[in-house]
């Protein structure tokens, strides 16, 4: 049973991933891709680059082209005492983010500091990253395949109060079926079915990953790596809504 968060949108459910190398990249990714998607994802290279500030400057390069609607996804992936990890949340508080990933292995407490200060976000427990595999994961120490890790993560996640889920498109079935209908199940290592994998390790197409349950959808190179990253977004999202 999938959630059917926002599948009745006007936009499609994306997630771009703005890893852009400079501010006038990143503005102008932001200006291409919002006509076309949900959301809009600040990961950790430009947040360590342009701090806190680069969700506000993505929410208002969204706006200069209509969209003051568009999501902002702060893929920071806290991972500390909870302690720490609360007063960081609380730092992140005044640009209320509509998600915020934190490190589900960090543990309940962790992930709950974090739901604390951040009542209006959807706290999001990132479980197994999708660049490990199962070889990888037991070199670590972690037991079980990645589906078992990824569902005793997700269950101790959910419990602590997280609303949203980071999994690969491997495990997003499993997690759908195990899941509450309203916790939102978020896939990187998306790929259309003519991109390469760089470096995710555990991929499937978007069509596949929206099927098995998934509600927004991580991508980025295959759309800000084109030479029209506005065309790309406009045609994935047509294809996905269509």
């Amino acid at each position: 049973m999938t959630s059917g968060a926002r599948r009745d949108s006007a936009f499609a459910p994306i997630a771009v991933a703005l890893d852009a190398p400079d501010e006038a990249t990143f503005d102008e990714w932001v200006r291409a891709v919002s006509p076309s998607v949900r959301c809009l994802k600040v990961g950790l290279e430009v947040f360590c680059r342009q701090g806190p500030q680069a969700l506000e400057r993505a929410r208002h390069q969204a706006a200069s082209v209509g969209r003051d609607d568009i999501e902002i996804f702060c893929d920071v992936k806290l991972h500390d005492i909870p302690a720490t990890v609360g007063k960081a949340a609380t730092a992140l508080a005044p640009l209320a983010p509509t998600y915020l990933t934190v490190h589900a292995a960090g543990g309940p407490e962790m992930v709950a500091a974090a739901v604390e200060a951040l009542p209006t976000t959807r706290v999001t427990a990132v479980t197994v990253l999708t660049s490990l595999d199962a070889e990888q994961l037991g070199a670590l120490g972690i037991t079980g395949s990645p589906q078992e890790i990824v569902l005793r993560w997700a269950r101790s996640a959910i419990e602590a109060g997280a609303l949203a889920l980071v999994c690969s498109p491997q495990e997003v079935s499993i997690l759908r079926a195990h899941v509450p209908a309203d916790i939102t199940l978020i896939t990187p290592g998306v790929r259309p079915a003519d991109s390469a994998a760089d470096d995710q390790r555990r991929t499937a197409t978007p069509e596949r990953a929206l099927a098995d349950g998934a509600d927004l959808l991580v991508i980025g190179r295959p759309i800000t790596g084109q030479d029209d990253p506005a065309a790309a977004a406009r045609a994935l999202a047509t294809t996905l809504l269509s």
